[in-house]
């Protein structure tokens, strides 16, 4: 994948309908604990850890395109044709991406806590790195949050055309405004929002709420 390598968590039977889990910024799979055995259960699920993060490479290049495209070529290097994709934060701005580019490539979107990027939405003015040393590439915060203080506008322009069948977790309590999330939501052709009493990490907060929303949405979304 462009010389970029993924550290990964497998789980589940490898018969079971495949999931991909995408962390937040300054996360890495090691945040689905909570979820991610129950998860398992029903699903052979992958959970990433994206570039400059985690076990993956720290390449210095950081970009929503450039780890969509590497989620892109995992799921080729894993032979996954299509699965559901699960997104939190930055993460779920990947997948939102990802089902711009290769909505065949999806049975079902699920984004947690976040919206497609649109310009004026968002100021990220940039940090200070930090004192210490962080387990991710510090470089990647600021690639990141200067995409989403001046986001490119078709990010926001094709989620009308993204017809995957979509649920959208929102935090009651995150500092995300709902809503960015529910008018993202109108646009879309086949999505559906539900609110959870949560912060910004809804399935750290709510586990049991956050999997009791997964899946009903899959069970009642089912493919056939």
């Amino acid at each position: 994948m462009d010389g970029v390598s993924l550290g990964y968590r497998v789980a589940g039977d490898p018969a079971g309908p495949p999931m991909v889990l995408l962390h937040g910024l300054g996360d890495d799979e090691r945040d689905w604990h909570t979820v991610l055995p129950a998860l398992a259960d029903r699903h052979r699920v992958y959970a990433l850890d994206l570039r400059g993060h985690g076990r993956s490479s720290h390449p210095g290049r950081y970009s929503f395109e450039l780890m969509r495209d590497d989620v892109l070529g995992f799921l080729d290097a894993v032979e996954v044709e299509r699965g559901v994709l699960v997104g939190h934060s930055m993460g779920g701005t990947v997948a939102i991406l990802l089902a711009e580019a290769a909505p065949h490539r999806l049975t079902h979107l699920i984004l947690e806590d976040t919206a497609a990027p649109r310009p004026g939405a968002l100021q990220r003015p940039p940090l200070d790195p930090p004192d210490t040393p962080t387990p991710f590439d510090f470089a990647v915060v600021n690639a990141i949050r200067a995409q989403l203080t001046d986001p490119d506008p078709t990010w926001w322009e094709r989620t009308a055309a993204v017809d995957v069948p979509t649920l959208v977790i929102a935090g009651a309590e995150s500092h995300i405004p709902r809503q960015l999330l529910a008018e993202m939501v109108d646009r879309m052709p086949d999505a559906t929002m539900v609110t959870i009493p949560a912060g910004h990490n809804v399935h750290r907060d709510q586990p049991a709420e956050f999997l009791a929303a997964v899946d009903g949405f899959l069970a009642a979304r089912a493919v056939h």
